[in-house]
């Protein structure tokens, strides 16, 4: 895509693998410009400029472009197209209007109990050794066996589910080309699991999971394909796993660089729903939100272009001096609002569903963990798209 801000604009480049939405170099183009030039469109650094184009209607989810953008084709690049975050305008509130009643927070909370018992039971395990591989025997079983919870089906079923939703994320990278195939076929899987859950469904054999609650409102409905039902139960799975697993291995990394925050976790757990927004201010997993121009757009001195691609940096605009006087890693300040989970028409559906099973999670770990260090370096992924730990080796005092 060719640069379509004016040259005398900061410039990051996006398509460098070691690129950091944290970095240095995004925080001298902030200071420079409220946005800089990037190989995909224009990134927005400052928070008041990206809470104004989340809610201006001149601009459209922009995310739908992404597979032409990094080059991808195949399952997954029809599924993001097709899907609730890929769609605009009538089809967008369509899918949207179905899919939140269904996940009313009187229904996450009825599942809170469930949360608990599984951060439990692997905390349990935990308690048996003094060191561990963070990501892979706790974060990412927690998150496979909480969908799987919310999916109706049973706790053992985890890996599959999983695994194949952290495959997803691979297409959400810039390096996404190179494991085409891989998140093609994990695509292929999740629809016909999908598909295999509502006949389950239909068949009488499940009457409240969140599938159950999906069906009966598609069926209400009656204006919505087969195909978008097991769309939108896709990219559920998809951002249920992903933003939990990645967002926990996150978050105990700022722990650990952090202890003195740690222990006053410890000492108030009124303080979790707090220490759950402070890690998605300081390392969130989703570095930013995308949006597209529908018109030639005039904003603070600059022309955005009809058709431009707009990045909205979460990490940037969320340790914005103009309204964070201290950027450190604090669950105890208060902060703004941030845009973690995106905003106006296309605020993440299933965020609640995130900040009550993360809550499970920490309040879990708390009760486990006296002090926690890393046993090793951490191996992260790329810290832009939709990043996280691949290994977060850890040693703990139990508590």
């Amino acid at each position: 895509m060719p640069d379509t801000a004016p040259s005398a604009l900061p410039y990051l480049d996006f398509s460098d693998p070691g690129f950091s939405t944290r970095s240095d170099a995004v925080l001298d183009a902030r200071a420079q410009s409220w946005c800089a030039r990037t190989p995909y469109g224009i990134a927005v650094l400052r928070y008041r400029q990206v809470g104004k184009i989340l809610r201006d209607r001149r601009f459209r989810q922009g995310s739908h472009n992404w597979p032409e953008a990094v080059g991808i084709e195949g399952s997954f690049a029809e599924f993001w197209k097709s899907s609730v975050i890929g769609r605009e305008g009538a089809a967008h509130q369509k899918l949207r209007a179905l899919a939140v009643p269904a996940l009313s927070e009187d229904y996450v909370l009825s599942l809170k109990p469930a949360f608990d018992r599984i951060a439990e039971d692997l905390c349990a395990s935990l308690r048996e050794k003094t060191r561990c591989e963070f990501q892979s025997e706790f974060c990412e079983p927690f998150a496979g066996q909480a969908i799987t919870t919310l999916l109706g089906m049973e706790r053992e079923h985890w890996p599959e589910v999983a695994h194949d939703a952290a495959d997803l994320g691979l297409a959400m990278g810039i390096e996404a080309k190179r494991h085409e195939a891989r998140f093609n076929a994990a695509c292929e899987r999740l629809y016909r699991l999908a598909d295999s859950l509502v006949q389950r469904v239909r068949a009488g054999k499940d009457q409240t999971s969140y599938v159950a609650r999906m069906v009966a409102e598609f069926d209400r409905n009656g204006d919505c394909s087969h195909d978008e039902l097991l769309n939108t139960i896709v990219i559920s799975i998809f951002g249920g796993v992903d933003t939990t697993r990645a967002l926990l291995g996150l978050g105990l990394s700022l722990f650990i660089d952090h202890p003195g925050q740690w222990q006053a976790l410890r000492a108030d757990a009124s303080l979790i729903p707090a220490a759950i927004e402070e890690f998605i201010r300081a390392r969130p997993t989703t570095t930013w939100a995308t949006r597209e121009a529908l018109e030639d757009v005039e904003m603070d001195g600059q022309i955005i272009p009809r058709g431009t691609v707009v990045h909205l940096l979460v990490h940037a605009s969320a340790r914005d001096p103009e309204i964070c006087e201290d950027p450190g890693f604090d669950i105890t300040a208060k902060r703004r609002r941030h845009f973690g989970f995106g905003g106006g028409a296309h605020h993440c559906i299933g965020h609640f569903v995130a900040r009550t099973d993360i809550a499970s999670a920490l309040a879990a770990l708390r009760r486990t963990f006296k002090t926690v260090d890393y046993d090793g370096p951490p191996e992260w992924l790329p810290d832009s798209g939709n990043t996280g730990a691949d290994r977060l080796p850890i040693r703990y005092e139990l508590a």
